[in-house]
């Protein structure tokens, strides 16, 4: 049976977790490779995007769910926009009152939050057809998954190409690091191997999920 889009989804663990799994924004969307390549050259600087892109995603998730029923539809889209960019800016300053280091560091990419796919493709698919719970349980998830996916590549990008992790020294002064993981191409070849290594646990889990299901209807 066909669902009635106009029906919000009923709020569960799948609210939460498919931005986690099913509908991780990197590893299965493939949204937001801009500050993925980007910024994670250290786990720090992959840490700081995340919890600033979550932020923004979880304030105007809940915005745009709030006024779903005010803005009219013609306009939502530059609605959501402004929306979005209000909280931008709000990360902007903060992130800079915070650590100017870190400010520099991120560079233009905290601004261009603003036009990242992943959270107005959630305002427009998700927040504005459910209630500010969902909304905000799935704007949280989404930013979780996306701050986990940026970690992923920036941990193995840093340890590897400067032998530290958050900064601490791994391996001492004999460790030769591979600077190329500190440079763009390193974050193509990070992310190929993560993406490799997502889809072969999810197709592991697929096929066992086949067969139990087919074991089941057997019985």
């Amino acid at each position: 049976m066909v669902k009635d889009p106009r029906i919000p989804d009923p709020l569960s663990w799948k609210t939460f977790s498919q931005g986690l799994w099913n509908e991780n924004p990197v590893f299965v969307m493939l949204l937001g490779l801009c500050p993925v390549l980007a910024v994670t050259n250290t786990s720090m600087n992959a840490l700081a995007m995340g919890l600033a892109t979550t932020f923004v995603l979880l304030a105007s998730g809940i915005l745009v769910s709030l006024l779903r029923k005010i803005i009219p539809k013609q306009v939502r889209i530059a609605s959501y926009i402004i929306i979005i960019a209000t909280f931008v800016t709000i990360a902007d300053y903060a992130i800079q009152a915070i650590s100017l280091d870190l400010y520099r560091a991120l560079g233009a990419f905290i601004q261009l939050i603003v036009v990242n796919c992943i959270i107005l493709g959630r305002a427009e698919a998700y927040a504005s057809k459910n209630n500010v719970v969902n909304a905000a349980v799935n704007a949280l998830g989404m930013g979780v998954g996306f701050t986990i996916a940026l970690l992923c590549l920036g941990i193995v990008r840093e340890v590897l190409g400067s032998g530290a992790i958050f900064g601490i020294d791994l391996f001492g002064t004999n460790f030769q690091p591979w600077a190329i993981f500190v440079l763009p191409p390193g974050g193509f070849f990070v992310l190929a191997f993560w993406l490799f290594l997502f889809s072969v646990v999810k197709k592991r889990k697929t096929q066992r999920a086949t067969i139990e299901e087919d074991i089941a209807n057997a019985a």
